[in-house]
């Protein structure tokens, strides 16, 4: 049987929420895909079954709720979370400010009900902006038309640096610096013995230091999520900062991790084309699967 699991996209919300990874059938850590596209949305006939929400991951471990990115992703597990009777704590952790990671944010509807608690952590953008000024920026007029301050939930920002450690009680979250040119950040979620890499902004163009980094982070996880926005089936005439699929392949490798999924999809390939790449994909490395839209993947079972 496979480790991996797909729930339908497609449900009614209340599914979905039947689906939270609040459910004690999913045990007590879980990982659930609500965005897995890179650059820009890509709704449509041809994106349907991978998904066309850009970037973001829902982590339920130990009680504990993370989410890692806000794309628009963000904006639908925003949509499960309501139909939740109870008040929201909620730790979200941006990989970087570009505009994929953070534009599901002014649409996450539980940081507008007062008593629910939102811890944001995101380290400082490559001109020196902080999260909270990149989040509330893309906010403001012409581009939004309320600011950060009519969100009622408490917000609590958290200015990371890299190789900080994040305790929340037994669970915790390293950080590392992996790619120096957007100052992306690197996680890893550590629970009992098991532990997740959350690696999204991995390039072609690793330094030795980036490089060295990023094998620590990973070092010998039950799930590495990692990108992969190239592959030699298509050539780009511009550089997104992608790396073919075999990098993502050889790393998880060299650092001895269990399963890999790979996420933040090319805009351009549909699903007919991900099938194919997934295909290949497991020809050389079998507990690996491309991530779409309602994947949940149950660590617990590496």
């Amino acid at each position: 049987m496979s480790n991996f699991e797909l729930s339908h996209t497609q449900s009614s919300l209340t599914d979905e929420a039947e689906n939270s990874l609040y459910s004690k059938a999913l045990g007590d850590f879980a990982v659930r895909f609500w965005g897995v596209r890179g650059l820009i949305p890509t709704p449509g006939y041809s994106t349907s079954r991978y998904g066309g929400n850009t970037a973001c991951v829902e982590m339920f471990v130990a009680s504990k709720h993370l989410i890692f990115d806000g794309g628009t992703g963000l904006r639908t597990l925003g949509k499960n979370l309501q139909l939740l009777e109870h008040p929201i704590e909620a730790h979200l952790f941006f990989t970087n400010s570009q505009s994929n990671r953070i534009q599901g944010f002014p649409f996450f509807a539980p940081a507008f009900v007062p008593n629910n608690n939102l811890y944001i952590y995101g380290s400082a953008a490559s001109n020196g902006a902080s999260i909270k000024q990149c989040l509330g920026d893309q906010m403001l007029q012409p581009h939004f038309p309320y600011p950060l301050q009519v969100m009622q939930s408490e917000l609590v920002f958290c200015y990371l640096t890299p190789n900080q450690l994040i305790t929340l009680d037994d669970v915790t979250i390293t950080t590392a610096l992996i790619n120096q040119n957007q100052k992306s950040i690197g996680y890893r979620i550590t629970w009992q013995k098991y532990s997740v890499a959350y690696v999204t902004d991995l390039s072609k163009c690793f330094d030795e230091f980036e490089l060295a980094n990023i094998i620590d982070l990973v070092q010998d996880a039950d799930l590495l999520i990692a990108n992969a926005t190239y592959t030699e089936l298509t050539p780009r005439k511009h550089h997104f900062d992608g790396l073919p699929w075999q990098a993502a392949v050889d790393l998880a490798n060299k650092s001895g991790v269990k399963r890999l999924a790979i996420s933040h999809h090319h805009p351009d390939d549909d699903d007919d084309f991900l099938d194919g790449v997934e295909a290949k994909i497991k020809s050389v490395f079998p507990e690996a699967v491309l991530a779409r839209e309602g994947l949940v993947i149950k660590v617990e079972e590496s």
